[in-house]
């Protein structure tokens, strides 16, 4: 058999309902709901969500590649799988991948090479996580949690939101100056 649960009155905020005990409606929301934007507005939104997540995976390996190229003059799939937590054979995939949108180049036992256009990406990519990181930076976020939440807001962060965000951090260091 139920019983309310023991806090407070036995029966706050319960009811029975066609036989079931059921939590009562709220009747003191804090605010309305907003209405529901036009349907094309919404389905753009929702589209550009989804088309920042087919984009994240590429972005992230041209940005690694980049760096390992950069400091250890080698990107082998191994090393890639290994600091993107993948699996070895997820690694391979996505490097396929890369190689048909012309980001990547890679030949047997050399190791993953980038082309102008994946180098064009990870230079864009790199600028774009740092621009995030100095906007969290600023408004005091400790600096790991900075560059771990970069990591998902650069995907999705557009054009115009970078650019107000470049200015707020000009804005910032003009105060500071002054």
């Amino acid at each position: 058999m139920w019983s309310a649960p023991r806090h407070g009155r036995a029966s706050s905020g319960w009811i029975r309902l066609e036989g079931a005990v059921v939590r009562k409606p709220s009747t003191n929301r804090a605010k309305p709901m907003q209405p529901l934007p036009a349907e094309q507005t919404q389905a753009r939104r929702f589209g550009k969500a989804r088309s920042a997540r087919s984009t994240a995976v590429l972005e992230d390996y041209v940005e690694l590649i980049s760096d390992l190229l950069g400091t250890t003059g080698e990107a082998r799939p191994t090393d890639i799988a290994r600091r993107l937590g993948v699996s070895h054979p997820t690694a391979i995939d996505t490097i396929a991948r890369l190689k048909r949108e012309d980001l990547v180049t890679a030949r047997p036992y050399r190791g993953v090479f980038l082309t102008e256009k994946g180098e064009t990406l990870a230079k864009r990519v790199r600028a774009r996580h740092r621009l995030v990181v100095d906007v969290l930076l600023a408004l005091g976020v400790p600096q790991e949690a900075a560059e771990a939440d970069a990591e998902g807001i650069e995907h999705h962060v557009s054009d115009v939101t970078l650019k107000a965000f470049a200015e707020f951090l000009r804005d910032a260091k003009d105060r500071r100056k002054a």
